[in-house]
């Protein structure tokens, strides 16, 4: 099934979500909880909109090939660089069809035999992030669990459940701390200092399991990301979801990618819905996406076969820019495949 037939199929049983057939915003301005984003809910659509901007340059003056797809991140193999983003609380945003249990079991099965990985969250109640690492485990670590910024013990704690699960890295959002459901809550969450980040980073290279530090927004954040040990960072705004009025990812993404001049692996999310956008995304200097919205959309949607479908449309419409574009390989994408509409 086409993601528009994903969408149709999941109509309704969403709650707040209203499974739109363009996945851009629009529909759940301000709802949280629920899918939108914090205030007037304009980053989340200035997300979307901002890929749109970045346009193509055609070249099918080259050799025929069929595009390879595939990449390797952080020594795992994936058929396609796209990861399902982190979803900490199912029923709080998008209803009662799933529960997180569920929702985690399929994910994180779906993605993994679909040739990529799932990330899995985190929330205010304890058997969110312990559910996921438990499944995660008995799946053969096939995933990336994401802590929120808790405080030091709480993560502490969180950690050693994330690294039991031999995960292919461990992620923290650090941007979290401003999410409006964890504000005056317990446990607290706020915003960690390098120093903070550093130790969370050496617990996990103590049992040679990647750090990742997602909610990186300028080259500053990103600089001091890297300093605190991070194997990689995640250019994101979480969906527009913990500040009003900040910059669209894709606006930020290649100024970011220019200062950590390789240093470390660099992801983005954000408005990402298409296999062009994750072509764009690349070409701009990321080395893979993440998305969210519409995979839970997916798989209200269809099941894991829905989830599967999605990756499998991704997939194709990136190999076929890959071809229309003159790049055999994704380490073949680069910037000057594309313009910055304006520009």
């Amino acid at each position: 099934m086409t993601y528009q037939e994903l969408a149709e199929a999941a109509r309704g049983k969403m709650g707040i979500c209203k499974a739109c057939p363009v996945c851009n915003g629009r529909g759940c301005l301000g709802k949280i909880p629920g899918p939108g984003a914090k205030g007037s809910g304009m980053v989340a659509t200035r997300n979307y909109s901002a890929w749109q901007q970045v346009r193509l340059l055609m070249d099918t003056i080259h050799p025929t090939f069929s595009a390879d797809t595939s990449t390797t991140l952080f020594g795992r193999a994936l058929a396609l660089p796209v990861m399902v983003a982190p979803l900490g609380d199912v029923n709080r945003h998008y209803g009662p069809e799933y529960d997180q249990e569920t929702y985690n079991d399929v994910i994180l099965r779906a993605a993994s035999e679909a040739g990529t990985i799932a990330w899995t969250g985190d929330g205010l109640a304890s058997s969110i992030f312990e559910g996921a690492c438990e499944r995660m485990g008995e799946l053969g670590g096939c995933g990336i669990p994401t802590v929120k910024p808790w405080s030091a013990d709480v993560v502490r704690e969180k950690l050693k459940l994330a690294l039991a699960a031999h995960p292919v890295a461990v992620a923290m959002d650090v941007d979290a701390a401003g999410l409006p459901f964890l504000k005056g809550q317990e446990p607290p969450a706020g915003a960690k200092s390098v120093d903070e980040l550093h130790e969370i980073a050496e617990v996990c290279h103590g049992s040679e399991v990647p750090f990742i530090v997602k909610g990186v927004l300028t080259p500053r954040a990103a600089e001091k990301a890297i300093d605190a040990g991070a194997d990689g960072i995640v250019v994101s705004n979480h969906g527009g979801r913990v500040l009003d009025g900040v910059p669209a990812t894709e606006e930020v993404l290649a100024g970011i990618v220019d200062a950590v001049g390789g240093s470390t692996t660099v992801l983005v999310d954000g408005g990402i819905r298409s296999g062009l956008d994750v072509f764009r995304a690349l070409a701009l200097g990321a080395d893979a996406v993440l998305m969210c919205r519409p995979f839970v959309v997916c798989m209200y949607g269809g099941g894991a076969q829905g989830v599967k479908d999605y990756l499998s449309q991704l997939q194709g419409e990136l190999a076929d820019a890959m071809e229309m574009c003159g790049a055999e390989t994704v380490k073949d994408i680069s910037r000057d495949m594309v313009m910055i509409a304006g520009e």
